[in-house]
């Protein structure tokens, strides 16, 4: 499980985060109490919550899937995804995860 901040303006509301889930990956996304729960690609699970103020994200993936393609094209639409959620680039959000670990 992994949390992300949310940018300032970017509201922790799970209907603005499931409109971005069904923007990004084009698969039944379900709502399992107060998390909403999706798959795409090799990701056999994409399971989004709010926790606090933050996004909280658990994946489960596929290893065994070897096409390039499809692992390039799941990562990039997991990618975009965080960047609508979260409003903080894949480099942003780096560099907040990186300071999270000095502290």
């Amino acid at each position: 499980m992994k949390e992300y901040k949310l940018k300032k303006g970017f509201s922790p509301d799970i209907d603005r985060i499931e409109e971005c889930l069904k923007e990004t990956l084009p698969s039944e996304v379900r709502r399992d109490g107060k998390k909403l729960v999706t798959s795409y690609g090799i990701i056999t699970t994409i399971t989004v919550w709010i926790e606090g103020k933050k996004l909280a994200v658990d994946t489960v993936s596929d290893t065994s899937i070897k096409d390039d393609n499809l692992i390039l094209d799941s990562n990039k639409r997991f990618r975009d995804f965080l960047l609508k959620a979260t409003g903080y680039t894949a480099k942003e959000r780096l560099k907040q995860a990186k300071k999270e670990v000095t502290e």
